[in-house]
């Protein structure tokens, strides 16, 4: 075994620790690897890491891509589901300048992080020279790989806040929050209901999501693209009031504090609400049979507009390349087409996931696996999605809003307060 194979083993166990431990695939050592994928009698492993997977739309992916690339043998590697401890055994990894993996998931918060801890390899050369066609993706997913004028990842699939209702309570779903707020109070006790809206209050991440789709809607950001602090706005001050006069209204449960998404969904397919806000995955779940109540009644449609329109927290998945692989070449094949039209159409149809390349939703064979995909409030929901703030230390932003928010909603500050507090703290802690 060579020094550099030797070193690198050493290097990896030590970052990984108990999670990669586990995992018994080693790969090949450098002077086994190719760097050109098109290099005749030898085979390139690549490993890809990513959480759990329990829909099998990773594996058929992989074999596809195999199947193109037949010198380029991808292994998948399952981090934890928790995408906490998934974060943490990344850092672990890539601190220790680890080239165990290559490719690998990130969460849509956490490119700017990576980025700027160096883990990450931008793309932008990779995606001149292919030709890659950034325009056709979704514009909020795309703008959440981006940090500081350069692409670190491409989205694979996206989510966003929507909003869900009730077809036999709701003719027409609100296009404002104010007409949410009327329509919420008429509808509230009919068909057996308890609440008007239902929305993740409670101090934690869900919050900060709710947080920035009333401030956007209202022409607001808290972090603007060039990376400066624009929070104590009035169009941010009037989200913030919104959605303080929502969250404190008696339209919504009078512990809405403790609501996240469990709880939401929960009373929602219980029948109990005539609107809810929450993710695609509400669709599902409010027309499976073995727990929900309200089984075909559901209707799906942006959020409602502010005085600048609807706007939609961003969630989902991106995938990057580590700085550090010693196949580079291999990993952007890979990558590019993960996260290009057939990587994400197999995702979609198999995983039930919602691309980020927008000529998607067209597909037929994709609209036949996803039957709501095709619903004009579906799609125009997810063109409305913004990102969360992008910055490299976000945990730390997001415990600002969260405090600050949840003391709005306490009426301990108003919402100027609000606004002003999460621009002095938040500007203090802002890495540059």
């Amino acid at each position: 075994m060579n020094i550099k194979k030797i070193s690198k083993v050493i290097t990896t166990s030590l970052a990984l620790s108990l999670v990669l431990s586990a995992c018994s695939d080693n790969k090949a050592s450098t002077d086994e690897k190719s760097k050109d994928s098109g290099s005749k009698g030898k085979k390139v492993e690549l490993i890809y890491a990513r959480g759990k997977d329990d829909t099998h739309a990773t594996q058929k992916m992989v074999a596809a891509f195999e199947k193109k690339y037949p010198n380029i043998d991808v292994k998948f590697r399952e981090m934890p589901a928790d995408t906490g401890k998934q974060h943490n055994a990344y850092v672990t990894a890539f601190n220790a300048k680890s080239d165990e993996i290559d490719v690998f998931d990130m969460d849509v918060v956490w490119p700017a992080e990576f980025a700027q801890a160096g883990y990450v390899m931008p793309l932008d050369r990779f995606i001149q020279k292919d030709g890659v066609k950034l325009d056709e993706y979704n514009e909020g997913a795309l703008s959440a790989s981006k940090f500081k004028g350069k692409q670190w990842a491409l989205p694979k699939f996206i989510d966003a806040g929507m909003l869900f209702y009730r077809t036999d309570l709701v003719k027409s779903p609100p296009k404002t929050w104010d007409d949410l707020l009327k329509q919420a109070k008429a509808d509230k006790g009919k068909g057996g209901t308890k609440f008007g809206y239902l929305m993740q209050a409670k101090q934690y991440e869900g919050l900060v999501c709710n947080a920035v789709e009333f401030i956007a809607s209202y022409g607001g950001e808290i972090i603007n693209d060039k990376g400066e602090v624009v929070v104590d706005s009035p169009q941010a001050v009037k989200g913030i009031k919104k959605l303080v006069e929502v969250a404190t209204s008696d339209v919504v449960p009078k512990n809405v504090t403790t609501f996240a998404e469990p709880e939401s969904h929960t009373a929602f397919i219980n029948g109990q609400s005539a609107f809810i806000r929450n993710w695609p995955y509400q669709y599902a779940l409010a027309n499976d049979k073995s727990q929900s109540k309200i089984v075909g009644k559901i209707g799906v449609a942006p959020l409602p507009a502010g005085d600048k329109g609807p706007a939609a927290a961003l969630g989902g998945w991106q995938a990057g390349i580590n700085k550090n692989t010693d196949v580079p070449k291999e990993a952007w094949l890979f990558l590019k087409f993960m996260a290009g039209e057939e990587g994400q159409k197999l995702d979609a149809i198999n995983g039930g996931h919602a691309p980020t390349l927008n000529k998607l939703f067209d597909d037929p064979d994709v609209q036949k696996a996803n039957p709501y995909f095709k619903e004009e409030g579906f799609v125009n929901a997810l063109k409305s999605a913004v990102s969360r703030p992008v910055a490299p230390n976000y945990t730390e932003i997001s415990d600002i809003i969260q405090i600050q928010i949840s003391k709005a909603i306490a009426k301990e500050i108003t919402p100027e307060q609000a606004a002003k507090n999460m621009q002095k703290e938040i500007s203090a802690k802002l890495q540059k």
